[in-house]
């Protein structure tokens, strides 16, 4: 049983911030390796941030300095804090748990590799 449940969406003016949240339940609460991408009609999924069980953190160029992704494993909750958000940071945010343990957890590994358990994805809009 896996079950990945994101929020934290909305529709924001460019320079503000936001945070999204996903709640872990089954498998994925005790996966060595959670993530973040982005998808959109027009751009490939896109592999953001990853976080290891060692709390090592990984993020594309795209979105280091300004995103941070933050595990609070007695809430089996990911996060992402998003700030200075750019209109080219609108797409449909997913939280996902890689298929197979071991594999690289670098955040680029989540838009490469289709195989993720991932939620329902939560939307982002900047303007």
């Amino acid at each position: 049983h896996v079950q990945l449940v994101e929020s934290g969406g909305a529709s924001v003016q460019a320079g503000r911030s936001l945070k999204l949240s996903c709640v872990a339940q089954g498998y994925a609460a005790t996966a060595d390796c959670m993530g973040w991408y982005r998808q959109t009609p027009e751009r490939q999924r896109e592999g953001i941030a990853s976080i290891g069980s060692d709390g090592t953190t990984t993020y594309a160029d795209s979105v280091k300095g300004r995103f941070t992704i933050s595990k609070d494993n007695a809430k089996n909750t990911l996060y992402l804090q998003m700030d200075n958000l750019q209109p080219e940071d609108s797409a449909l945010y997913y939280c996902a748990v890689p298929f197979f343990p071991g594999r690289r957890c670098i955040a680029s590994e989540f838009g490469r590799s289709p195989n993720n358990y991932h939620g329902q994805g939560t939307q982002v809009t900047v303007s």
